[in-house]
């Protein structure tokens, strides 16, 4: 099978197109023909050697396809099940061995490129969402890089958790994107102080819940727009890890901050079935959207890692691994 292999980390010349063998489904296994590969920043930090995977290895932690062969035990899946997964890695190739467990049954509607765009960012904008803060009708959250392929799926999941969404974005194109997708308020943070802004948009109070995936550029404004015994909660580092603050500097105004890892929130297969399927039922509520950016062939995945990490994307970005 042809697979994108990482020798070395480095920059996105490091993937490299390969014919690699395939192999057999052991003990609570599956083998998963892959139509379509998620593709997402932890698959650059890992490339990158900030998340060290042991090299060589293939990328990619997100993935769908339909289920070739099942190892032994295996009873949740059976050849011909369309299925997606997210966090096991080598998605960046025609066939990936995965623990059955952890597949999600695809709904016979759905295309592959919604069933590969939803697992990592749909799960993680759910936990994001319920489990830092309980989101309610009324409350102010402010997400940073809201026209990305994560924060389109937040504005929508916090809208209809029924918050006001003030979304930062970079350009005017992306600024129509996130209020296209329920944005009340935007702030094109390269010509305004975000966190000014905030306190402007909410009469000075600032945001109930800040939800930060870009770390280094945004995180010591977030202590300044949240409000009084506000939420900050951090899931990335898209510009570098944020800088290092002193725990006593959260007192002045109470503020609580926690850091998010989905795998963290996936540690059962019913905790991952209870957020895929709360994910799913959205979409075929009608009320979450999944917007596909870029859809690209596996050989140019590294031109697909360039777009993510130089943000020239508005919303998800894909390989096509057939």
């Amino acid at each position: 099978m042809k697979a994108i292999r990482v020798h070395q980390y480095g920059n996105p010349d490091v993937l490299t197109l390969e014919e690699v063998t395939s192999g057999k489904p052991g003990p609570g296994e599956a083998l998963v023909r892959l139509a379509v590969a998620g593709v997402n920043f932890i698959d650059i930090y890992q490339r990158r050697g900030i998340y060290a995977v042991p090299a060589p290895y293939i990328p990619g932690l997100e993935g769908a396809g339909t289920v070739m062969a099942v190892g032994e035990g295996v009873t949740t899946v059976k050849p011909g099940d369309r299925v997606a997964y997210t966090g096991h890695i080598g998605s960046y190739a025609q066939e990936n061995i995965v623990p059955a467990d952890r597949l999600i049954q695809v709904p016979s509607a759905f295309s592959f490129e919604t069933a590969a765009a939803f697992p990592l960012q749909g799960m993680t904008a759910h936990y994001l969402l319920h489990e830092f803060y309980k989101v309610k009708k009324g409350d102010t959250v402010l997400i940073h890089a809201a026209a990305g392929g994560m924060g389109l799926l937040l504005v929508q999941w916090a809208r209809h958790l029924g918050a006001r969404v003030i979304g930062t974005v970079s350009t005017e194109e992306k600024a129509k994107a996130a209020l296209a997708a329920g944005a009340n308020d935007i702030i094109l943070y390269t010509k305004q102080d975000f966190a000014a802004e905030t306190k402007r948009l909410t009469n000075g109070q600032g945001a109930d819940l800040i939800i930060d995936g870009v770390g280094k550029t945004t995180f010591a404004g977030n202590l300044t727009a949240c409000r009084l015994r506000g939420h900050i909660v951090i899931y990335g580092a898209a510009s570098g890890p944020a800088d290092p603050i002193s725990p006593n500097v959260l007192m002045t105004h109470s503020l609580t901050i926690s850091g998010g890892n989905l795998f963290n929130f996936l540690l059962t297969r019913d905790e991952l079935l209870h957020r895929a399927n709360a994910v799913i039922e959205g979409i075929q509520q009608g009320w979450l959207q999944f917007s596909i950016g870029q859809t690209l062939p596996l050989k140019e995945a590294g031109t697909a890692h360039r777009l993510l990490e130089n943000r020239e994307t508005i919303g998800k970005v894909l390989l096509e691994t057939t």
